[in-house]
């Protein structure tokens, strides 16, 4: 495959035609109808994505990750494996209600196994730690540690160097 084109694995479902070139989309994984992805994305393994979804440019999503209706995720986010995202604060069987939107903001990155409740906003290169439970928004470039609802008291770490958006931050404290 070259730069140019879209990868779908022959033992995944994509229904859509809004991917981006570059994105691949690997085994096991149902991406339906309705949903969008950007450009050059990564979708990994057993991963379901439904409709309504949009999906920036350059975005990781690894195995195991399940996205619905409501959730927008922003450029260069990455979703470690299982992490998992809600779209209803009381689910109940067979009582539908409008999904209850979340926005990943770019550049985000969520931690293994979180869990990302509906109704929040993960900010700019925020990080959520894997096994995190996130109830609430959280503000651009904050650190949220493990099984946490609110955000550590240090203050967010400033951006030292970021030529472009690529390149790795250093934050001081």
């Amino acid at each position: 495959m070259n730069g140019n084109q879209v990868f779908v694995h022959p033992q995944a479902i994509v229904e859509t035609d809004a991917i981006g070139t570059g994105t691949r989309v690997w085994a096991f994984s149902h991406v339906m109808k309705g949903s969008r992805l950007g450009r050059d994305c990564n979708v990994g393994e057993q991963c379901y994505i439904e409709p309504g979804v949009v999906i920036g440019d350059e975005v990781v999503i690894k195995n195991g990750v399940a996205l619905w209706k409501g959730v927008t995720i922003e450029d260069r986010a990455f979703l470690g494996p299982n992490c998992v995202f809600t779209n209803d604060l009381k689910p109940r069987s067979k009582i539908f209600k409008p999904a209850v939107t979340t926005l990943v903001r770019e550049g985000a990155s969520i931690g293994a196994n979180a869990t990302i409740l509906c109704g929040v906003e993960i900010g700019f290169y925020a990080m959520v730690g894997a096994g995190a439970i996130r109830r609430a928004s959280n503000v651009m470039f904050a650190n949220a540690g493990t099984s946490s609802s609110s955000i550590p008291k240090k203050k967010p770490c400033a951006i030292v160097a970021l030529a472009t958006l690529r390149e790795e931050m250093q934050c001081v404290r």
